[in-house]
C-alpha cells in the first residue's frame, strides 16, 4: 500500500507540483488580463480569456505528468489525438495569446520558472507595445462625413470651401442622386489636422442652410470584427 501511495511522487515532490501550478494560473492570467486590455474588436470572449487560465493549468498538468518518460508521452498524445478540437477563432492575435498561455504553462511544467517569468513577462510588454504604437495601422483619414445637397445649387462649392479650411486632406468617395435627381448624396473622407476637430467641422457644416443628413463616423470606431 505504501508502494502505491507513493507512486508517482518519486520524480517530483508535491511542493515542487503545487509551485508550479500556482506559476501557470498566475502568469496565464496576467496573459489574459493583458488580452482583456488591449483587445479591440466587436466579438470579445469571455470563455477564451477563461480557456488561457484553464489551458495553461492543463499544459503544465501533462509536462508533470510526463516527466522524462518517453512512454508516458506517447500514450498522452495518442489520448489527445482521440479529441476533436472544432473551435475556430476568429482573429489570428486570439490564438497568438491561447498559444502563449499554454506555452507559459509548459514551462512552469518542466519547472523553467525563469523561462515561463521572462517569456510571460516580455510577451505582455510587447503586447501593451504594439496596442498604443501605430505600428501595423493603415489609417489614413480620421473620418468619413456624409451630406445630402439640393442638386444645382452653390451648396456644393461652400461645402468644399468649408473643408478646405477646417481639414487637412478631403477625398471625395461617393456621389450620388437621390430624390429623382433633386439632391446628391456626398460621402467624403477627411483627415484633420486634430482628431479633436471633428465638432467644429460639423458646426461650420451646420451653418449650410441647404445642407441635409449631416452625419460624421470616427474613423478610429470602426475595428475589424
Amino acid at each position: 500500500m505504501q508502494t502505491l501511495l507513493s507512486y508517482g511522487f518519486e520524480q517530483i515532490e508535491w511542493q515542487v507540483a503545487l509551485l508550479s501550478f500556482l506559476l501557470a494560473f498566475i502568469l496565464s492570467s496576467i496573459i489574459a488580463m493583458t488580452y482583456e486590455k488591449t483587445y479591440q474588436g466587436l466579438s470579445y470572449s469571455k470563455g477564451l480569456v477563461h480557456s488561457m487560465v484553464l489551458g495553461s493549468i492543463i499544459s503544465c498538468l501533462l509536462m508533470i505528468a510526463i516527466g522524462d518518460n518517453i512512454a508516458r508521452g506517447i500514450g498522452i498524445v495518442g489520448s489527445l489525438a482521440i479529441i476533436r478540437f472544432r473551435t475556430n477563432l476568429r482573429e489570428p492575435r486570439d490564438l497568438v495569446f491561447l498559444f502563449a498561455s499554454l506555452g507559459t504553462g509548459v514551462a512552469c511544467g518542466v519547472q523553467s520558472y525563469a523561462t515561463a517569468l521572462t517569456g510571460a513577462a516580455l510577451f505582455c510588454l510587447i503586447a501593451f507595445v504594439l496596442h498604443l504604437s501605430p505600428f501595423g495601422a493603415r489609417r489614413k483619414h480620421d473620418g468619413l462625413l456624409r451630406f445630402q445637397i439640393p442638386a444645382k445649387s452653390e451648396t456644393a462649392q461652400k461645402v468644399a470651401q468649408i473643408l478646405r479650411d477646417n481639414t487637412r486632406h478631403f477625398v471625395l468617395v461617393t456621389m450620388r442622386d437621390v430624390a429623382q435627381g433633386q439632391a446628391f448624396d456626398y460621402s467624403y473622407q477627411v483627415k484633420l489636422a486634430d482628431p479633436g476637430d471633428n465638432e467644429i467641422l460639423i458646426a461650420e457644416l451646420t451653418k449650410v442652410k441647404d445642407i441635409r443628413g449631416l452625419a460624421y463616423t470616427n474613423q478610429e470606431a470602426t475595428v475589424e470584427v
